[in-house]
């Protein structure tokens, strides 16, 4: 059997990647094939430590562009070394919900920091560790919106950005699929989750046989 695929989840707020995540991780239950979930940040103790800095610290108002970006980064690379390659090098599919993506569309295109410099502190963080497939869940501001309003739950730091911060975020992702159709795949987030469900499993076992090598389906 080939390697099985490193496959991330991107999007902006309350676009549902987590939930797909999740449904994708049951079927690769159900077809008894090994896989590991990851999250950023996070993933990793010291990963953990920093997401609780980035979204829930009470300090953290004031953190500076450069400054988030860092700690993404810096979160990032403890994930990938001590968590990602050693999954794939023992035959594991992993599935992470966001990666490296999620800094070029938050901090480059929502925080309008030089894009140059979020590629090249990603290809430091990342250190050649690159997804196979990343799918992007794509919904407008007006729809996060209202689905966090329904979420009971405290929106982290980063949720409580403004409308036009997460459009900025929606183009960038678009942005990052239009330049790389080969590994993006834009998929219309809005829809009920059962349909984006199959979606993105149709369009995964067409790439990846090895993922559905158990299914008669």
């Amino acid at each position: 059997m080939s390697r099985l695929p490193f496959i991330t989840f991107e999007g902006s707020e309350a676009c549902g990647k987590t939930t797909q995540v999740q449904r994708l991780a049951a079927r690769l239950d159900r077809l008894h094939v090994p896989y590991l979930i990851t999250r950023e940040p996070g993933g990793t103790p010291i990963g953990e430590t920093i997401r609780d800095l980035l979204q829930f610290a009470p300090h953290n108002s004031n953190m500076m562009p450069e400054t988030e970006l860092l700690l993404f980064e810096a979160s990032r690379s403890q994930l990938v070394r001590e968590v990602i390659k050693p999954a794939l090098e023992h035959g594991m599919c992993v599935i992470a919900d966001r990666f490296f993506d999620s800094t070029t569309a938050y901090q480059g295109a929502a925080r309008k920091l030089d894009r140059e410099t979020v590629h090249c502190f990603n290809e430091f963080a990342v250190s050649g560790c690159i997804p196979e497939m990343t799918i992007v869940l794509d919904v407008d501001a007006t729809t996060a919106e209202s689905r966090m309003r329904h979420e009971q739950r405290k929106a982290d730091r980063m949720e409580q950005q403004s409308a036009e911060f997460h459009e900025r975020v929606r183009e960038g992702y678009r942005e990052l699929a239009a330049r790389d159709a080969r590994r993006i795949v834009l998929i219309d987030g809005a829809r009920e989750p059962n349909a984006i469900e199959e979606e993105i499993w149709q369009t995964l076992r067409s790439r990846f046989p090895a993922l559905s090598k158990t299914s008669n389906t």
